[in-house]
């Protein structure tokens, strides 16, 4: 007898999951949000909505990956210090670093593991120390594993 009168409150629990979000009335529709400041004027477009792979999310070009690609580290550029960057959202294009080392969009270049790329640093608004986020095509480029938590060191360049 307790089964049959627990059955239907165990039915109705599972109404606000996704899949009955239309049955009970209509949805909000996802808000439009405004596109990332960026430093480059000619930004790489955003990943289809379909999108599930690396490669799909990946829209920067080959030249804008070439272009990112230091081979020899240029002096003079001022080294902001080290930081843990987990992978940013990947539906983000451009190759960036969100991190609490700068307070304005900046010219600058991470290195890891002996792979140094130029990036445009975000400020994060996070506290000193707080960690940073790389975006996908960045994380790609330093050949870091997506899963991975990377120290990178970080330099503001005069560019």
């Amino acid at each position: 007898m307790r089964l049959i009168l627990i059955l239907p409150i165990a039915a109705v629990a599972g109404c606000s999951t996704p899949s009955f979000q239309g049955l009970f009335g209509t949805t909000q529709p996802p808000a439009i949000t405004a596109p990332t400041p960026t430093l480059d004027p000619t930004p790489p477009p955003p990943p289809p909505a379909n999108a599930v792979t690396a490669d799909e999310f990946d829209t920067t070009s080959e030249e804008d990956r070439a272009a990112a690609v230091v081979e020899e580290e240029p002096a003079g550029d001022q080294a902001l210090g080290t930081t843990i960057a987990a992978l940013g959202p990947p539906a983000e294009p451009g190759i960036w670093l969100k991190t609490p080392l700068v307070d304005a969009l900046t010219p600058g270049r991470i290195s890891y593991q002996g792979k140094t790329i130029n990036v445009e640093l975000r400020p994060s608004g996070g506290a000193a120390g707080s960690g940073s986020q790389i975006s996908l095509a960045a994380m790609r480029l330093i050949e870091a594993p997506l899963t991975s938590l990377p120290e990178l060191t970080v330099f503001a360049t005069g560019a």
